[in-house]
C-alpha cells in the first residue's frame, strides 16, 4: 500500500496535452490575422517614408545643381543618400519606377514611384503613393 502513495508523476496525460494544444491553437487563430494586418500596415508606412526621402533628395539635388539627377545611383554617388532604399512591398531596391522631367529640364529623375502591384489598405495603388 505504501508503494502506491509514493508514486511520482511521470508526465502529462494525452488529454492534458490535447487541451493545451487546443488553447494554443485558439490563441494563434486570434492573434495571427492581427499580426499580418500590422505587418502590411508597417510596410505601407515604410514605403511612404522611403518615397518621401527619395523625393526630398531629388529636390535637394536639383536645388544644388540646377538639374535633375541622371539616375538614382547618382544620388548615392554624390552622397544625397547612403544607399538606395528598398521598396518594402517588392523587397527590391531596383524596382522603383522613375518619372523623367519635362523636355525643358536636364536630367532623368524627376519623380519616383513604387513598382509594386496591388492596392494599399485604403484602396490606392502602390504606384500612386
Amino acid at each position: 500500500m505504501r508503494l502506491l502513495m509514493q508514486r511520482t508523476p511521470r508526465g502529462f496525460t494525452l488529454i492534458e496535452l490535447l487541451v493545451v494544444l487546443a488553447i494554443v491553437a485558439l490563441l494563434a487563430t486570434l492573434a495571427l490575422p492581427r499580426y499580418v494586418q500590422h505587418v502590411e500596415r508597417s510596410k505601407e508606412i515604410v514605403l511612404a517614408d522611403n518615397l518621401r526621402r527619395l523625393r526630398d533628395s531629388i529636390d535637394q539635388f536639383y536645388g544644388d545643381h540646377g538639374r535633375y539627377p541622371d539616375s538614382l545611383q547618382e544620388l548615392v554617388d554624390r552622397r544625397y543618400l547612403r544607399t538606395l532604399p528598398i521598396d518594402p512591398i517588392t523587397g527590391r531596391s531596383d524596382g522603383w519606377i522613375i518619372e523623367a522631367p519635362g523636355e525643358d529640364f536636364e536630367g532623368q529623375v524627376f519623380d519616383i514611384h513604387s513598382g509594386a502591384v496591388g492596392l494599399t489598405r485604403d484602396g490606392r495603388r502602390f504606384g500612386d503613393l
